[in-house]
């Protein structure tokens, strides 16, 4: 039984919900807090009407499959080779073959448009598990992938997905002793990759608004000239200084409500913490200590900031709050502490930790108990979440040879640390960040 159609815009497009049936859910479900599951099998037919109906489907699959949380079956395994998008499809075959989930669509044009129906149906049950309807230009099929592969995992997980967002991070290219590092974007996937800066000076830190598509970086001056902080829309191309300070600034990240960035400045032989209003450009002292204070990072809810430090004797993490003051140390294991960030479900803190034996990537919770570590290497640091609080995605380095540069490559793991993969870019890449899902 279909529900009601409901239709917002997506940037152009018309978006419209056309069925959820509930009788489905407790079929083709994966239980988020369970510590262990089995991925769910599903399978993505190629959408049909148009040419670029087996592209999206393509995406669609490598969306679900590398996420972790899907086992795609294979088309040569079908037994229904022939799948009308608009009817129930034969369920017995679906079953035989494994699926618990089928996913069909039908591309039709409209004028100089497209329109996309894509269905779920849950194979278990027989029944529609979720559909969606799309007008959009023909160049914006991709997205139009990431977004139905959003909808099928929070049909099945009950969780937003990821899928429509992109990564900032820092390209690398050149000889070891002349890098060339530029800011550079593309789509979660690796696809669509583009520079936002020229490579003329040093850039780095990319930091991703958590509420627009803006980021922070920082970037050296002409001539190496002293780091500044730059402010940058990633679709308009419009850049501005965000400040020129005392001392080296680095680090710079923004509050939840993209209304305030905190940074580290280096001046008189210390380096404190400092925030700064985006629009205002006040500038305020959080942190007075003689040690090295670094890398901070808001809270989910913006009540407190993680940073690390070596006021202690060892580089640490520690929690204060957002206007300055309480710091607590909430990491005590074995080696140092960097790179804090903040899960955007204000559940987990993920880090960077050094040890005899090498880097790791771990989380733990905000007072610090409940640690572990979800990937580990000669080199592996910068982790950065997923707007969904599900994933992380860091960079893994490897050692330098005869001059030459080490390489170096984006990964994602899940936080169950069941699930990594390589992240595909055309230059050697460091210090991703991650997008908030782009607006519909």
């Amino acid at each position: 039984m279909m529900l009601p159609r409901r239709t917002t815009l997506l940037g152009g497009a018309a978006l419209a919900t056309i069925g959820v049936a509930g009788t489905a859910r407790a079929q083709l479900t994966i239980d988020m807090t369970r510590p262990s599951f089995e991925p769910v099998p599903i399978a993505v037919v190629d959408f049909k009407g148009d040419a670029v109906g087996a592209q999206m489907a393509g995406v669609i699959r490598n969306n679900l499959q590398n996420c972790g949380l899907f086992r795609v079956i294979p088309s040569s395994a079908y037994i229904q080779k022939d799948v009308d998008a608009t009817s129930p499809p034969r369920f017995q075959d679906w079953r035989s073959v494994g699926a618990a989930g089928l996913v069909v669509g039908q591309i039709t044009s409209v004028g100089g448009s497209i329109k996309v129906d894509f269905r779920l149906w849950d194979v278990l049950t027989s029944q529609q598990a979720a559909g969606l309807s799309f007008t959009s230009q023909p160049s914006n099929w991709r997205r139009l992938a990431h977004i139905i592969s959003d909808a099928i995992y929070k049909r099945v997980t009950g969780e937003e997905g990821y899928f429509d967002t992109r990564v900032a991070y820092v390209s690398e290219t050149g000889p070891g002793n002349n890098r060339t590092k530029r800011i550079a974007i593309m789509d979660q996937d690796g696809a669509n990759n583009r520079y936002l800066t020229d490579g003329k000076t040093i850039a780095l830190t990319p930091r991703f608004s958590p509420t627009l598509q803006e980021i922070v970086y920082m970037a050296y001056g002409e001539n190496n000239g002293p780091p500044r902080v730059y402010l940058q829309n990633v679709d308009s191309g419009r850049r501005e200084l965000l400040g020129n300070f005392p001392g080296m600034s680095f680090a710079p990240r923004f509050s939840p409500d993209g209304t305030k960035v905190v940074m580290s400045i280096a001046e008189n032989g210390r380096t404190n913490i400092y925030e700064m209003d985006v629009r205002g450009r006040q500038l305020r002292r959080l942190t007075n200590s003689p040690a090295i204070d670094t890398s901070p990072c808001f809270s989910a809810d913006g009540s407190q900031i993680v940073f690390n430090s070596d006021r202690g004797g060892a580089q640490q993490l520690y929690v204060m709050s957002a206007g300055g003051g309480g710091e607590r140390r909430i990491s005590f294991g074995d080696g140092r502490y960097a790179t804090p960030v903040w899960s955007p479900r204000g559940d987990f803190i993920a880090f960077t930790k050094i040890g005899a034996g090498g880097f790791g990537i771990g989380v733990m919770r905000s007072d610090g108990s409940g640690e572990r570590m979800l990937a580990s290497g000669f080199l592996v640091e910068g982790p950065t979440w997923a707007p969904n609080g599900r994933v992380l995605m860091f960079f893994r380095g490897q050692p330098s040879s005869g001059g030459r540069a080490g390489s170096s490559s984006l990964h994602q793991v899940d936080i169950t640390g069941r699930f990594e993969r390589q992240v595909p870019t055309p230059t050697d890449a460091s210090d991703p960040a991650w997008s908030p899902l782009i607006p519909q």
